[in-house]
């Protein structure tokens, strides 16, 4: 990786998002140890318990986890590579978004209604697309999805109040 140049500002250094990796991986380790605790991770009469193998998985997360929280911190000053420049992030972010809100609408709306706003925001956003394509094809991918999950392979996804209304 290339390194940053002094103070540039359209850079972001990748000690900040190795040390967040690095703790996030740290409390999922930790949920991991005492949901295993909570559930048992000892020994028991007929074998292992439900939280036998999680614990020690997340022991081993955890410890790998400290050691690169630890290294990092021992380098900070000395690492100057490059994550990732400003614009490229900007690029990521103007994707990341509007997953994350469809990630929420799928609650009160349903995934397929979900599905038409999203599929019909990122043609036109992103892919210039004229409205009539981005609608027909909003309208047409949800449908087809029904047909395969809920109709073919009998597979429930989450409805809302749309597919409520029109007996499903």
């Amino acid at each position: 990786m290339p390194d940053i140049p002094e103070k540039d500002s359209a850079a972001v250094a990748t000690r900040w998002p190795e040390l967040l990796v690095a703790l996030t991986l740290l409390v999922l380790a930790l949920l991991v140890i005492v949901d295993s605790v909570r559930v048992g991770h000892g020994w028991a009469d007929d074998g292992p318990r439900a939280g036998y193998f999680p614990f020690y998985i997340g022991i081993g997360l955890a410890a790998v986890s400290l050691v690169l929280i630890v290294d990092q911190l021992r380098r900070w000053r000395q690492d100057q590579r490059v994550f990732v420049l400003r614009q490229e992030a900007a690029g990521v972010i103007a994707v990341a978004w509007p997953m994350v809100v469809y990630v929420a609408l799928i609650w009160p709306l349903g995934i397929y209604v979900a599905s038409v706003v999203l599929i019909a925001f990122f043609m036109r956003r992103h892919g210039h697309f004229a409205w009539w394509l981005c609608a027909l094809i909003a309208l047409l991918v949800p449908v087809l999805l029904f047909l395969v999950f809920e109709r073919w392979f009998s597979v429930p996804l989450p409805k809302g109040p749309l597919e409520h209304w029109l007996g499903y």
